[in-house]
This record gives structure tokens, sequence and C-alpha cells, in this order.
């Protein structure tokens, strides 16, 4: 009998625990296998999330401090998998050599929500705005609702914008959430 459901082959993101410094090794053996067996309609893809930190390194002959950038790992002992959870994928993670299993209770894995996959920045949406900077918006939530303002800036993620807003005759720059506000239909 089948742990794993054959009719969902939606492909989710997976937590797999490897042995501490394993990481590395054990994505490297996942991409092999999955080529070497064309296991790529199971196992999509293999991710290790890691952030840069520069590091001070002493000082060079000109009085200047030494800079090193250092890759560090955001959660070691861990690998993030996209894969369709199968009795099959399952069983070719759980035996690379490295892994200890997967996150969730007992040997049940558990996906990841679309929240956390946000959070941890393995993948990202393109957001696409109705506006431009010089726009004229009408701001639809927060406690300026309703008041009208005009694009100054978009952030490069176009996650916030600033809106010059006219209040108590002054115009104000605020910032918000790039879908607290909707284009003004002239």
């Amino acid at each position: 009998m089948s742990d794993f459901s054959d009719s969902n082959i939606e492909s989710r993101w997976y937590v797999a625990h490897t042995y501490s410094g394993y990481e590395n090794k054990v994505k490297a053996n996942i991409e092999k296998i999955v080529e070497n067996r064309s296991l790529q309609h199971l196992i999509m893809d293999v991710k290790i999330p890691v952030e840069i930190v520069v590091e001070k390194n002493g000082i060079d002959e000109d009085g200047n401090a030494k800079v090193k950038e250092v890759e560090n790992k955001v959660f070691p002992s861990y690998v993030l998998i996209k894969m369709v959870m199968t009795d099959e994928s399952w069983h070719v993670i759980r035996n690379i050599r490295g892994v200890t299993g997967f996150v969730g209770p007992g040997s049940k894995p558990v996906p990841l929500s679309d929240e956390e996959i946000l959070l941890i920045g393995i993948e990202s949406r393109v957001i696409s705005l109705e506006y431009n900077v010089g726009d004229s918006v009408k701001i639809s939530s927060g406690p300026l609702s309703g008041y009208i303002g005009i694009v100054q800036e978009i952030s490069e993620d176009k996650k916030k914008i600033m809106v010059l807003v006219s209040m108590f005759g002054r115009d104000t720059p605020v910032e918000l959430d790039s879908d607290a506000v909707k284009l003004l239909e002239m």
C-alpha cells in the first residue's frame, strides 16, 4: 500500500535534513541521480539557501580594510527540494548518503506553504503594476484610504512605492505597499 497519492502530481517544496556539512554533497548527488535516472518529471529543483556576508579580514599595505565575501548557509543541515512526492521520489531522496530524512511528523514529509516559500526566498513572484512613476493613483487601503496622489518612486522589487499626497495643504511623500493603490481613471 502506497503512503503517497500518485494522483497528486503537483510539485511542491520539501525540506530534507542532512548530516552537518553534507548539504552540497547531497545536492550534487540528487542532481546526478535525477539526470542518470531521468527523474526530471519527479524532482525539479534542489536548493541550499545561502547569504553572502562581507567579512573584514585585516588591513592591507595601503591601510585599507581587507574584505572578503563569504557564503553562509541560511539553514545549515537542510536542503530544499522541489519535487512530486511519490514512493519513487521519496525513496530516491531518503537513500542518498547524508540524508537523515524529511522534515515532517514521523516519516511523512510536509511540503512548505506558499508563505514559507516567499519568506525563505526560494521562489519569488513577479509583480506587475498597472501604473508608473508620474501616474495619479487613489489610495485604496490603510488610514489614507480615499486620498489621491502622484507616484514618485517604485522600489526595485515593486513591493513599495512613494506617493506624493496633498494633506492639509502640503504635498507629503508617503511610502505604501504597491497593492494599496489603484490607478486613477481619467
